[in-house]
Parts: C-alpha cells; sequence; structure tokens
C-alpha cells in the first residue's frame, strides 16, 4: 500500500511535501523518481501521486485527479474527554483517531484527578499523535486535538453546534441505540454532528449530570459494568459506529 501523507499544496496537477514529512519520504523511506504515494488534503480528498522532483526540503509530485476519501465516517463526531492522569489521554486519542473521531476536547471538572499542566506543550505533542495515527490508519481529515476546558461549566456551554449530544454517565440513562435511530438525515448533505462526554477517573458529580441535562444532552449508559476512563470513550466511539455503519 502507498505511504499516505496530507498537504495543502494541491493545484493544477501538482503537488509539494514539505516539513518533516518530505524529509521522511526523502531520506528515511529512499523514495524515488517516479514512486507513488497518496496525498490527502486534510479536506477528505485524496490524489494519487507520483515523484517528480526533489527540492530543497521538499518533495514535489504529479498528481492525480481528487477523489473523496472512503475513510471518513459519515457522521462527524467530536470527543469530550474527563482530563486523565498520566499518558491515559494519549491512548484515547490515538485510538480514537482509528475508530473515527473528528475531535478531540479533554476537560477538567470536580473529580479529575489530574491538574492543568503545561498544557500548550502536551497539545502539540497530541496533536502529533493524532496526525501520526490518521496517517497509519488511512483517514482523509486530520483529527485535531483542542486545548482542554478548564470546567464542566465551559464544556455544556459548548454544544449549541451539535445535532445529538451524548454524556455517557456511570449511572446509567437512555438507549443508544434508540437515541441514534431517531437522528434525522440531514437535508444539504452535510454530515450530522454528534458529541460525545464521558469522564475521568473519578466520573461525574451529580449536579454535572444535571447540568449535562439541562444544556440539552442525552444521558446514556454503557452497560452495567463500570468502565475505566479510558475505555468509556472508545467502547462509546465503537457503539456509535457500529450503530451508524461506519464499521461494515
Amino acid at each position: 500500500m502507498p505511504h499516505r501523507y496530507f498537504t495543502t499544496e494541491i493545484a493544477d496537477g501538482t503537488a509539494f511535501l514539505r516539513g518533516k514529512d518530505a524529509h521522511h519520504l526523502a531520506r528515511v523511506m529512499r523514495a524515488k523518481l517516479g514512486e507513488t504515494v497518496i496525498l490527502c488534503d486534510g479536506n477528505a480528498v485524496e490524489y494519487t501521486a507520483h515523484i517528480t522532483g526533489f527540492p530543497e526540503d521538499a518533495v514535489e509530485f504529479s498528481v492525480e485527479e481528487g477523489y473523496p476519501s472512503t475513510a471518513e465516517p459519515n457522521i462527524t463526531v467530536t470527543l469530550y474527554a474527563g482530563y486523565p492522569k498520566q499518558d491515559k489521554l494519549e491512548e484515547i486519542i490515538q485510538h480514537g483517531v482509528e475508530l473515527g473521531c473528528a475531535r478531540f476536547i479533554p476537560f477538567f471538572s470536580r473529580y479529575c484527578v489530574a491538574a492543568p499542566k503545561k498544557e500548550e506543550q502536551k497539545n502539540t505533542r497530541y496533536n502529533r499523535i493524532a496526525a501520526e495515527a490518521a496517517k497509519q490508519c488511512g483517514r482523509g481529515i486530520l483529527p485535531k486535538v483542542c486545548m482542554p476546558l478548564k470546567n464542566f461549566a465551559a464544556v455544556c456551554a459548548d454544544w449549541a453546534q451539535y445535532d445529538l449530544v451524548l454524556f455517557f454517565y456511570e449511572c446509567g440513562g437512555e438507549s443508544l441505540h434508540t437515541l441514534l435511530k431517531q437522528l434525522p438525515e440531514k437535508d444539504n448533505g452535510d454530515c450530522l454532528k454528534i458529541a460525545v462526554v464521558t469522564g475521568s477517573e473519578g466520573g461525574f458529580a451529580a449536579e454535572e449530570a444535571q447540568a449535562a441535562a439541562q444544556a440539552g444532552a442525552k444521558t446514556v449508559g454503557l452497560g452495567p459494568r463500570i468502565l475505566r476512563c479510558e475505555t468509556a470513550p472508545l467502547a462509546a466511539l465503537s457503539a456509535i459506529m457500529t450503530l451508524t455503519g461506519n464499521l461494515e
């Protein structure tokens, strides 16, 4: 399978790859003239590209006509993840990208064990992890990891943009299957936007669950077992992608 890279420099049948990816392709992979790669523009359009040159700090390609990426789900999912301790967020991001998540928004809440520390530096690393996962699993977009929200009130205030907000609560809730079956189709062909909200190690306080419901979220459970904070978001994403036909 050809290697996959992301670039926005695609126009008039020509494309350029720069920076670390260009170095990787030219120096590490020792690519040669005429070799084929897949280029993605970050907007779910892919191009079959053939290497035509190695200008300084870049790789040049001729590209065929672009085509829609088949790897992108027919829904757009944003994961709001309660900030976990240690490197659990990295695991959530990596596997969440593989499962089709488009955006990650960490947040701090009442029972978070982790505390804010060097978040800008961490965010750079998180986005790098997301980009590498996107290349490895064949995504057509580069999923984004946002800076963490400071509290749960900020999380609830961020939900107006979604068609459905699913608040996964350890005390249970409505049927995920039923809620997804009730989703209407977009008249203009756009993807439905779904927000998935999962907690940190300490779960959610009762007042946070109440605030989520008041803000329009649907409270959902993930069965009778209590899942770890790094397991719950991946289980939720897997279930949503399965029920919407995106793991077939």
